[in-house]
């Protein structure tokens, strides 16, 4: 069965929140990696610092993820080939802990704060409710498709 590939100019990836085998950001990452398989990742970047967050917990080379991505399997057979292949072998309890511990994560330093606050600012200046990397990826996902805050 051939996987579908995402047209990341017309609808944004999966939220990272989603979660493939427990994992965060694998669905997202998979999108984003089908999409610039496709050419039609638009502005989403395969093996950005958040995805390399993925990539080096679980030990996989991103250019080596790519190239089984590529052979067009389907998300439950990356997963399965993730499981193999991971450096890390983690236990459910150790992919939740990391996977909860990334949905809170916010920025520590101060130019990642300012550039949080700058694009809460520019798009969603009312909302109290943007706090961590992932709100600001589901709200600037919403927003660069037609939502309105």
């Amino acid at each position: 069965m051939k996987t579908i590939d995402p047209n990341l100019t017309k609808q944004a990836p999966r939220s990272p929140r989603v979660r493939l085998g427990g994992y965060c950001l694998l669905p997202r990452i998979l999108d984003k990696c089908r999409a610039v398989l496709a050419k039609q990742n638009g502005e989403y970047n395969f093996n950005c610092p958040l995805d390399q967050q993925f990539f080096g917990f679980t030990g996989i080379n991103a250019l080596v993820f790519k190239k089984e991505v590529a052979k067009g399997k389907s998300d439950g057979e990356m997963l399965d080939w993730v499981r193999k292949n991971a450096k890390r072998k983690s236990v459910a309890s150790e992919i939740a802990a990391w996977t909860d511990h990334q949905a809170l994560r916010a920025p520590g330093e101060v130019d990642g704060r300012d550039f949080l606050h700058e694009c809460h600012v520019k798009m969603a200046p009312k909302r109290d409710d943007i706090e961590t990397w992932f709100d600001l990826l589901d709200l600037d996902d919403y927003v660069s498709f037609g939502g309105q805050p």
